[in-house]
């Protein structure tokens, strides 16, 4: 009934490597791809790797049971996986990318001798950018004491071996990528452009490094470790100084993953293994260069091997120049990114930082900018002297240290801030200003299905509904005022929500309802729609509902990017469910709920995924639209992307992904939705 959920992840990132393979995409946003991919396998081995790896590793004697033997068979699914996407993602670089690199007039020095005439280039490189940079590091059998090879990063490992001698050493390099960029420009030749990596910078010049040694070999290694945090502890006000010990010691954490590079001997491998304590299953065999994902970086010299410029639209048009909140007060904005300006967001901080009449200034941060133009607002607010409370996420997976940066920032300045509770995170995306106009009292709320990030609001699709209705800003002020207290002691009944959904109040038990509505529409022949698009589809009691709705009849469409559990087209179980993927230039990141056909359909949007995580153990927030415009809006947003025949993927009942072909026109969402909202400003 259920697809394993490693699977479905490895099959999202296998789509992502077909985009690298697609060439009618522009060749360096196949790089990029490319880079995505390598990145979400490493963080596939922090995250998941280890837990699905420990199945194959219990006691035979647990293993009788049918559920234990199944994990055993998927673990080695999941290995065989990742092997056959590690070898597609060389063949598609070697024998597409880096021959179209060339024919572009661009050469990228990859597996081959340098030049003759760009040695002395490499060579004056290494000694005034690099060599600062190098720390070998002799290994021998105490060297696992002293010596833990960092998560993530590269290293060569050399055999040495003094010339006309026979003792060996051996000695470990990290690739400085942390302080030098990963790719250099050199001369260009015969009107080519050059670029070398620095690994081989490195190589080139190693016998500077060891005089009168003979090099044996070079190899390069990787390391991935478990990422996982453990906070065993209850809440207190010291979580953000336990949580930075934890962040430490993710870095050191268990091996799982050993990458190295293809030809290594044996020998070596089993030295490494001892040395480390590397399991034989988290031991893989890679390619010379580790760490891909760097090729987001790659040196651009010519736009027309990138995306065509898409400048954001201004919506509202008036918005950026104007007064936010004169505008919020008049409609509700509901902004769709990255196709609008992220504008009028950033408005609505900044002049609530300022505006004499702003009296408090609540929001929730999971994951926010490095450089946040927000997080600054907030800080200039509260010295201002604005009341500012923020509830700040501390456990955002692998943004832990930049919100510690910003909390102590905050703190500062004097802005209230709240931790959630180590068990829960406080995953919604939602704000509240309160004003003081003459007296009046008015409010005015944000809520989003991505993070208030101005960063990834350029190349996430999400959406931000910027409100000042009376119920949903009396409802947002509720919820801040609960998310004060200890949420292992809420209860549905602190809360009377109708304009919001909120999990662990009443998310689960209004979309049931809504789901049972359209059950019972389809009962008396009526016609009974859903349709849902999220990141992520895996809370099994979800996912059985609807199946009970499927065989009631209700038509049910998804659009799932990533992890999908449910599986279509099964007979008596799913016959009237169709789940589609799109994977294109834009991350696509929104939650949207519509149930009912579109003149009665309930419409919604938030930060939740249809996880057990997301329904059971986190705060997260869907907003009810009533707006006509903004409802119209939502549901030809969602139609154009169902009509999507050109980067959707449909799945069968095997859960393969199939192309859709088109008949007709051939429909982009991304590039439709754009025009969408063009023409509707125009």
């Amino acid at each position: 009934m259920f697809y394993n959920r490693d699977l479905s992840w490895l099959d999202f990132n296998y789509r992502v490597l077909q985009e690298a393979n697609d060439p009618t995409v522009p060749l360096y946003e196949r790089l990029k791809f490319l880079s995505i991919f390598s990145s979400n396998l490493d963080e596939f081995f922090r995250v998941r790797y280890p837990a699905v790896m420990a199945f194959s590793k219990l006691n035979k004697k647990f293993l009788k049971k049918e559920a234990l033997q199944e994990e055993v068979a998927v673990s080695k699914k999941v290995q065989q996986l990742i092997i056959q996407q590690q070898n597609e993602f060389g063949q598609i670089l070697h024998d597409q990318l880096l021959p179209a690199l060339l024919e572009n007039k661009i050469h990228l020095y990859y597996n081959e001798s340098i030049n003759p005439s760009h040695i002395a280039d490499v060579n004056e490189i290494f000694v005034s950018k690099v060599l600062s940079f190098i720390q070998p590091v002799f290994l021998t059998a105490e060297s696992s004491y002293n010596f833990l090879p960092e998560n993530n990063q590269i290293y060569l490992l050399i055999t040495l071996a003094e010339i006309n001698k026979e003792f060996i050493r051996r000695v470990a390099i990290k690739i400085p990528t942390e302080s030098l960029e990963r790719f250099f420009v050199l001369k260009e030749l015969n009107a080519v452009k050059q670029v070398i990596f620095l690994d081989d910078i490195i190589k080139e010049n190693l016998h500077m490094l060891f005089p009168g040694q003979e090099i044996k070999s070079v190899f390069s290694i990787k390391f991935n470790r478990d990422a996982e945090l453990v906070l065993d502890e209850s809440y207190s006000d010291k979580l953000l100084d336990k949580i930075e010990k934890q962040l430490h010691k993710r870095d050191v954490g268990p091996t799982s993953r050993f990458l190295f590079e293809k030809g290594m001997p044996s020998n070596l491998q089993f030295f490494l293994s001892s040395l480390f304590g590397i399991e034989v299953s988290d031991m893989f065999e890679g390619g010379t260069y580790h760490n891909l994902k760097d090729l987001m970086s790659f040196p651009s010299f010519d736009e027309s091997l990138h995306f065509p410029k898409q400048p954001a639209l201004n919506y509202p048009v008036f918005v950026a120049g104007g007064d936010i909140f004169k505008t919020v007060l008049e409609k509700d904005i509901l902004l769709h990114l990255p196709y609008h300006s992220y504008i009028p967001v950033l408005s609505f901080f900044n002049q609530a930082a300022v505006d004499p009449q702003v009296t408090e200034i609540y929001i929730t941060l999971y994951r926010v900018a490095s450089d946040s133009h927000i997080v600054n607002a907030l800080i200039s607010a509260a010295k201002n002297g604005k009341k500012v409370t923020a509830f700040i996420e501390l456990k955002a997976r692998f943004d832990e240290a930049n919100n510690i940066k910003w909390s102590r920032s905050m703190k500062d300045a004097g802005v209230k801030l709240i931790y959630s509770d180590p068990d829960i995170k406080v995953h919604s995306k939602i704000a509240l200003v309160k004003r003081d106009n003459l007296g009046q009292n008015q409010c005015f709320a944000v809520l989003s299905t991505g993070n208030f990030n101005e960063m990834t609001a350029k190349f996430y699709t999400d959406h931000v509904m910027l409100t000042s209705r009376e119920e949903v800003c009396n409802e947002m002020m509720q919820l801040f005022g609960l998310l004060q207290l200890k949420p292992k002691k809420f209860t549905k009944t602190d809360a009377d929500f109708k304009e919001l959904y909120v999990t662990k109040f009443n998310m689960v038990s209004e979309f049931t309802r809504l789901i049972e509505k359209e059950m019972k529409r389809a009962s008396k022949g009526l016609p009974a729609l859903i349709r849902i698009k999220v990141n992520n589809l895996e809370e099994p009691e979800f996912i059985n509902l609807l199946y009970k709705a499927s065989n009631a009849g209700v038509k049910i469409h998804l659009i799932v990017r990533s992890i999908c559990c449910l599986i279509p087209g099964q007979a008596g179980l799913s016959e009237n469910i169709t789940v589609r993927r799109i994977v294109d230039r834009f991350l696509e990141h929104p939650r949207i709920f519509i149930f009912g056909t579109d003149d009665k359909a309930v419409i919604s949007f938030g930060s939740s995924d249809l996880m057990t995580r997301n329904l059971k153990r986190r705060i997260e927030v869907c907003l009810q639209i009533r707006d006509e415009r903004s409802r119209k809006e939502i549901l030809d947003y969602f139609a154009i992307q169902w009509a999507d025949n050109t980067k959707a993927v449909q799945f069968n009942n095997k859960m393969e992904q199939i192309r859709l072909q088109p008949e007709g026109r051939a429909v982009n969402a991304q590039h439709d939705i754009y025009l969408y909202l063009q023409k509707a400003i125009s």
